[in-house]
């Protein structure tokens, strides 16, 4: 029997810890899906299986999730033992002389990391599409589709049940996209409620957060609790959780007064499909007892969209001519796609004075988002305005970059929801609860005011009690299971 696609990784940690299982058992399980589903994918790089057996060999450390197979994004969670592409031919085989916090955190969970995950180039994108990997991820529900980005290959892998819970990271939406895409559970966490260190103190000014998507809230409640308080040295951190993540999950949240936007922020139209799940949820949630109002958070969410993209292209520059430093060497043909040339471009006619602003219309956006809560405690809308989009509509071959963002039929027309909680730095979650008549995923978000984890850990929590989906699975994995 194949275990690992049939429970989540709590359960393969019991299994493990009552000897029903053994952690080279579940790796052996966990390979034997990336030779069946990746050809097709494309979603698993850089296998590591002789470091995933020495550390099995070696002793797991005693953590909750101890034996259970894990994939790494291939985009920070920097280690000694797992070299990274970073979605970069620039940066293709770049091995590192330390461990981030973030990994050593999350190998302290006893998980068995045997590869990682692909990303698009620098993390920039809704899809994941990136040359150094020869071809695009796909999505697993439907492979003509994209399985989302910037972690678009652990929302595939996490979907196809190569591994129950995967790594991810999230500057615009790159955990929440793919969860959508994907049919999975993703959850950004407040800003600083993970370490940056010891390569940085923040990413794309404070607004990229590590995180993990997962098919189940427990499961991500238990990593994020693991790799939770900031490392030495870190410039600021979270407010401290009233209780655990795991400990919020155990009861069901006071009834909470949520704010249904069934358009966009600024009042356009979404998908009907998109619709119908927010319409649907919202009735959940209704008769579940809480009170459900009509409401859209009023800011300057274009501003903040324009200010997220300079920023971003910023940071996109700041890592490419760190890098040609290092090598001692000019930009080369074929050293980075057309959306990373583009960016770079754009770096080049920001000054500093103009980086600043934009950080600051980006603080000023996160005032006006905390005023957004003023009598609610949950906003509720899509999580995408459509579903999953086919491969090769966001292409990063093409070179404008700031059309590319917020250009007509852009990334934020696609994904206009969750970049204003990167910026915020507020908490928020795609929750799987709706798929399209031809079998897509479609998710949920929720969103929470500053620092206030536990409520929405929660309200997802319950979420999953009244409407569960453990249960859906892509065709191809059921087909491989039957």
């Amino acid at each position: 029997m194949d275990r690992t696609v049939q429970e989540d990784a709590t359960y393969l940690a019991h299994q493990i810890a009552t000897g029903a299982a053994s952690a080279d058992e579940l790796l052996d399980d966990a390979l034997a899906r990336v030779a069946a589903f990746n050809p097709q994918l494309n979603a698993v790089v850089l296998l590591q299986e002789e470091t995933a057996r020495k550390a099995i060999k070696a002793g797991l450390p005693d953590g909750p999730l101890k034996g259970v197979p894990f994939l790494m994004k291939d985009l920070g969670a920097e280690a000694k033992d797992f070299p990274s592409h970073s979605g970069s031919n620039l940066l293709k085989d770049t091995v590192y002389s330390y461990d981030s916090a973030i990994y050593d955190r999350m190998r302290n969970t006893g998980v068995v990391t045997f590869g990682r995950t692909t990303s698009p180039e620098g993390g920039i994108g809704p899809v994941t599409e990136s040359s150094v990997y020869g071809a695009p991820t796909r999505n697993p529900w439907n492979l003509s589709h994209t399985s989302g980005g910037s972690s678009g290959g652990s929302g595939a892998a996490v979907a196809a049940g190569i591994v129950p819970i995967a790594h991810g990271s999230d500057g615009g939406g790159s955990v929440r996209i793919p969860a959508s895409s994907c049919g999975l559970f993703g959850f950004k966490a407040t800003r600083a409620r993970f370490p940056d260190g010891p390569a940085s103190g923040e990413g794309w000014g404070g607004m990229a957060i590590d995180g993990f998507l997962s098919r189940s809230v427990r499961d991500n409640a238990t990593m994020m609790d693991a790799c939770a308080g900031p490392d030495a040295g870190a410039p600021y951190a979270a407010p401290a959780m009233e209780m655990s993540y795991s400990q919020a999950i155990t009861r069901p949240p006071r009834r909470l007064r949520i704010a249904l936007c069934d358009t966009t922020f600024t009042g356009e139209a979404i998908d009907p499909a998109c619709q119908e799940a927010v319409h649907k949820t919202a009735k959940i949630l209704a008769d579940l007892g809480h009170h459900v109002t009509p409401a859209c958070p009023k800011a300057d969410h274009d501003g903040m969209m324009h200010a997220w993209t300079k920023i971003v292209a910023c940071g996109t520059a700041l890592w490419i001519e760190n890098t040609l430093k290092s090598k001692g060497r000019d930009l080369q043909q074929g050293d980075i796609q057309g959306i990373a040339r583009g960016a770079l471009k754009y770096a080049g006619e920001i000054s500093g004075a103009a980086y600043l602003a934009a950080v600051n219309k980006v603080h000023a956006y996160g005032r006006q988002m905390a005023a957004a809560f003023d009598g609610i405690d949950i906003i509720l809308s899509a999580t995408l305005a459509q579903p999953p989009a086919l491969v090769g509509r966001f292409i990063h071959d093409r070179e404008d970059y700031e059309n590319y963002r917020v250009g007509p039929g852009g990334v934020f027309e696609y994904s206009p929801f969750c970049a204003a909680f990167n910026a915020s730095g507020q908490p928020a979650a795609s929750v799987p609860l709706h798929w399209t008549d031809d079998g897509l995923p479609v998710g949920v978000h929720l969103a929470a005011p500053f620092g206030d984890d536990a409520t929405l850990i929660a309200l997802c929590a319950e979420l999953e009690q009244a409407s569960p989906w453990a249960h859906q699975k892509p065709k191809m994995l059921a087909d491989y299971l039957a």
